[in-house]
């Protein structure tokens, strides 16, 4: 027992900073190169090991009612990883400022947020009272400063007219507020305006298409993406990629564990070596995948660069402080995409934005280019006596008057710019979070008073906005955020290999795509689950009755999968179609192989992400454990969608 706990609090204390990739650069003294990998190595070994033999160790549950209660398992939790504690923080924060979560276990959220529910609802009541002296300082009394820029975070969205290369080389123009969040933006991410120019976009497809729009495919005929989901932003940039000459290509993930096929993928790369001058074409490479929680090595990225391939990095589904350890400055990439959505676990709009290097604008040409957004502040939108100062309410009326100004043409382009992604679609909704507020004699936010994100908007009077989504992120730290989201995130998965069915030799009741326990797996999981036949419950039909429980979750595909000999079996019983029964049958195979994969249940942990939560999701799994309730919520479901009921 001694040499256990010991073990455990290795495995919990080890950093184990992951290297970018082995090179002699790391090190001059080759003997200390192999220290470093080595302890690296065996501290990874040890959170591995300890993370299988200690959480329900020899134990599997068969039945729902057996599981131990969530205090039980918590307490058996912190033993594992006594250094949870020190992450309290976070629970902090989620309890001051994002108290609808209390009764919500939100799975679905992916990416950054900007504001914290107890800032949006501080706005809005400011605006429901606006006019009135009183209850208007009532509403303002924990504001910390007096010249904070009036209606954040209320925003909408209006279009902008021209092409994106000749935006970027000559500029715009900037009202004070976009200027002000484009700082807070580009320091948050840690980016150098001497390095990038950086555009608004309606949403994160938005951005992806205009990459597509304005991209050299005449020259630089191909682009290679690495995704082993399907993505709308990606596949409408194919899309409009092909439409302009372009080869598309993608990476293929090898079954089970989704791993990167890497001699096909480093043949891609490479070519055929005739003109190392000539560029390729577009790289689109994502830093790991937002529904697997597979990590990709950062040495594709320098592969690709000195193989004569320009680079678009997909940071989208970076965890919140995660561009902080991405070395950015090591790898400069062409172009760099990430979104923001307003509040974690409430509204999923937002905005994405597309950041450019100077030194490759060269590779672009000057087309039209639909997608680019301004940000039109609240105080620029004229409200009715009656308005409750909704977003909803906000867009509509800057929709109105922006039609009003534009014409019936750019009508359509409006509305469809403003199609947000649904929040239940983990595969293209990022969602995200945000900051604390109240209790100032707190830690949190005597560090967030102490490090204010002031964006100034002129040399005479300048402005602060308050982001508290961001705030609370960079006061929290790389470490804390990424050290919680590790120890909750394999907890989930260890513990959901330990529902069987009984009476069927064990039969596993959830069967996972992606890695199992690793030290620096993704916060995100897919998965399926199958009931004793063996038969899979349909990924929307355990959404909805995830819902029913005040969880939300998402689903997606997998996609662009390859099978060793070993696993021949298993791909004619695992993949299917996307749209069975539509006919394929005269697609072309490229096409057709693109709609064969695996649709899946998805569950992203966001940094508010909490013990509770995850334990509610394995308990609310462990109910199709029971084979009555299966049968019984598929009839009801299939009952519901069909068109006609016998009777």
């Amino acid at each position: 027992m001694e040499r256990l706990g010991q073990n455990q609090n290795e495995a919990s204390q080890c950093c184990c900073p992951t290297p970018f990739f082995n090179s002699s650069a790391a090190s001059p003294n080759i003997n200390n190169r192999t220290k470093i990998r080595n302890s690296s190595s065996e501290c990874r070994h040890n959170f591995v090991a300890t993370t299988s033999s200690s959480i329900f160790p020899n134990t599997n549950f068969t039945n729902h009612e057996s599981l131990p209660s969530l205090h039980e398992s918590f307490n058996e939790f912190n033993k594992v990883y006594p250094q949870y504690s020190e992450t309290e923080l976070v629970d902090h924060v989620r309890a001051q400022e994002y108290h609808h979560l209390s009764n919500h276990t939100c799975l679905d959220y992916i990416g950054v947020g900007l504001f914290s529910h107890s800032q949006l609802q501080q706005q809005q009541q400011q605006q429901r009272y606006h006019g009135d002296a009183s209850k208007s300082q009532l509403a303002s009394t924990s504001t910390s400063t007096s010249n904070q820029y009036p209606g954040i975070p209320f925003f909408s969205l209006s279009s902008k007219t021209g092409n994106l290369k000749t935006l970027l080389i000559h500029g715009g123009q900037e009202s004070e507020f976009e200027s002000a969040m484009r700082k807070r933006i580009m320091n948050f991410l840690n980016i150098s305006e001497t390095d990038y120019y950086m555009v608004f976009t309606a949403n994160r497809t938005s951005a992806f298409k205009l990459v597509a729009d304005s991209y050299q495919f005449q020259s630089s005929r191909k682009l290679l993406t690495v995704y082993d989901y399907e993505s709308e932003a990606v596949g409408n940039m194919i899309s409009a990629s092909e439409k302009r000459g372009a080869r598309a290509i993608s990476a293929e993930f090898s079954w089970p564990r989704f791993r990167i096929q890497t001699t096909k993928l480093r043949k891609i790369i490479v070519g055929k070596r005739k003109n190392k001058k000539k560029k390729k074409g577009l790289f689109v490479f994502p830093l790991h995948s937002r529904v697997t929680g597979t990590r990709y090595p950062y040495l594709w990225m320098s592969v690709a660069q000195e193989n004569g391939w320009h680079v678009l990095v997909d940071a989208c589904a970076l965890g919140p402080k995660d561009m902080d350890s991405f070395g950015l400055s090591l790898f400069l990439p062409d172009f760099l995409i990430c979104s923001f959505y307003k509040v974690y676990g409430e509204n999923p709009s937002g905005f994405g934005c597309l950041f450019v290097k100077k030194s490759a604008i060269s590779s672009m040409e000057a087309t039209s280019s639909a997608g680019i957004v301004n940000l039109v502040p609240q105080n620029q939108i004229h409200l009715s006596e009656d308005s409750s100062g909704t977003d909803l309410e906000l867009e509509q009326k800057t929709i109105y008057s922006t039609q009003e100004e534009q014409g019936e043409e750019e009508e359509e382009e409006l509305s469809s710019m403003r199609s947000f992604s649904g929040p239940r679609q983990a595969t293209e909704s990022g969602k995200d979070e945000e900051e604390a507020q109240s209790h100032r004699g707190s830690e949190i936010e005597e560090a967030n008073l102490k490090k204010k994100s002031v964006a100034q908007g002129s040399e005479n009077g300048g402005f602060e906005i308050e982001c508290r989504g961001l705030d609370q992120v960079d006061s929290l730290g790389s470490i804390l955020i990424s050290t919680r989201a590790r120890y909750l995130i394999n907890w989930l998965v260890n513990s959901m290999v330990k529902l069987k069915h009984p009476h069927t030799e064990e039969f596993p009741l959830v069967k996972i795509y992606g890695p199992r326990v690793k030290f620096d797996r993704g916060a995100a999981l897919a998965f399926n689950v199958f009931d004793w036949k063996g038969e899979k419950v349909e990924p929307v039909l355990v959404q909805k009755l995830a819902d029913r429980s005040n969880i939300s979750i998402g689903y997606g595909f997998l996609h662009h999968i390859w099978f060793a000999d070993k696993y021949a079996e298993d791909k004619g019983r695992v993949l299917q179609s996307k749209k069975e029964g539509k006919g394929n049958n005269n697609k072309k195979k490229k096409d057709r192989d693109s709609e064969v994969g695996i649709s899946v249940v998805t569950a992203a942990l966001g940094f508010l992400a909490s013990f509770e939560d995850v334990y509610r999701l394995w308990a609310f799994v462990a109910r199709f454990l029971d084979a009555d309730f299966v049968e019984k919520e598929r009839w009801r479901y299939t009952a519901l969608n069909q068109k006609t009921i016998e009777v």
